[in-house]
């Protein structure tokens, strides 16, 4: 007889359990989900993204092209009489609540008043692409890319969209991972949005969100992960600020890590400063063993998925940022990361094979 499975153990990775949930979170979401269906493609993104980093993918082999109509449907495309006009808004939402309905195909269309991307949403609509294996063939590049030119503000940093929004290192990092998918820079100032991620150096020693802010597990790990796709990681900061934001980072953690001091574990903070150490190479020097016991506490054995906290309910962000953490340190049968990308090393390699394709 074989020996139940106590789904109680926080010690056991029930990776068939989070195959279900983040399958389950593509088709049908609790009610409290309404409240960000602004942003459904990034939700579909940690899905999407969380199955291929347990091995999964193939169970979307039959709705994958639906997936991909879906993607390009709500790409934000120029006008069909004047692409001019709406140049600037050009990318990806996040929801058909704005613009046209189902239209996948299309090359141009006109356009309809506040249809607009949001830089988050691109960031997140192109690497989900790259991930279900699209080729970008329907991407119109150079219309993404002069969208992004516009969210730059002068001070180096951007805006989500057009009509405005918060402006921070988080936004320079979605530029960066369009600009680096793209393969191509003319949508951003470089020296000044380097600028603008020195400045946000607090004396804390990690990255605030901005200049003279706190310093931040997330916003250190968007300020780094830039400098990385831009290839500048080793140019921009001395050692002795190297050191010092390296033993902020280390000193976030207790079992799990925080994202400030002050501040309770959390699961998603498994990635922000786990990636933010393995980009500055210090990712060993952490324990490994309080980690995972922490990200175990928050799993969910009868639903699968990670909560932000113990007893907690699980939600598709921290269940894909649990999951990425746990790739960070080589968790059997997880695919490795590119921590910079936030995806697969399978994904980046993928992404590598189209740009090779512009250039023949």
């Amino acid at each position: 007889m074989a020996t139940p499975i106590d789904f109680n153990d926080f010690s056991v990775f029930f990776p068939e359990k989070h195959r279900k949930f983040f399958k389950r979170c593509l088709q049908v979401l609790p009610e409290r989900y309404a409240a960000v269906d602004t942003t459904r493609l990034t939700i579909a993104f940690f899905a999407v993204s969380g199955l291929d980093i347990i091995q999964s993918l193939h169970m979307l082999d039959s709705e994958k092209d639906e997936m991909i109509e879906w993607l390009y449907s709500l790409q934000v495309l120029p006008d069909l009489n004047d692409p001019p006009t709406n140049l600037d808004r050009c990318g990806f939402r996040g929801c058909s609540a704005n613009g046209h309905n189902f239209l996948p195909n299309v090359k141009r269309w006109n356009s309809v008043p506040h249809d607009s991307c949001h830089i988050a949403m691109t960031y997140t609509g192109l690497l989900s692409l790259l991930i279900l294996g699209d080729d970008f063939s329907r991407v119109d590049r150079k219309a993404v890319v002069q969208g992004l030119k516009g969210l730059q503000l002068p001070d180096g940093s951007y805006v989500p969209m057009p009509e405005g929004g918060e402006n921070d290192l988080r936004f320079i990092y979605c530029a960066c991972c369009i600009s680096y998918m793209l393969n191509d820079w003319s949508g951003m100032d470089i020296p000044k949005a380097i600028d603008y991620i020195r400045s946000s150096l607090s004396y804390e020693g990690g990255l605030g969100q901005g200049p003279l802010l706190e310093a931040h597990g997330g916003s250190t790990y968007c300020g780094l992960a830039s400098l990385v796709l831009i290839g500048k990681l080793n140019d921009v900061f001395t050692d002795r600020q190297i050191r010092r934001m390296k033993k902020w980072l280390l000193s976030r953690q207790e079992d799990g890590f925080t994202g400030r001091p002050g501040k309770p574990t959390d699961t998603c903070y498994s990635f922000w400063v786990g990636a933010s150490l393995k980009l500055l190479g210090s990712y060993d020097m952490i324990s490994f063993t309080k980690n995972r016991d922490f990200l175990m506490t928050t799993q969910d054995g009868v639903t699968g998925g990670f909560a932000k906290w113990p007893d907690s309910a699980p939600d598709v962000l921290h269940s894909y940022m649990a999951i990425a953490g746990l790739s960070l340190m080589s968790e059997p049968d997880i695919l490795p990361i590119n921590a910079a990308l936030n995806c697969t090393v399978r994904t980046h390699d993928h992404l590598k094979d189209v740009q090779k394709q512009w250039c023949s």
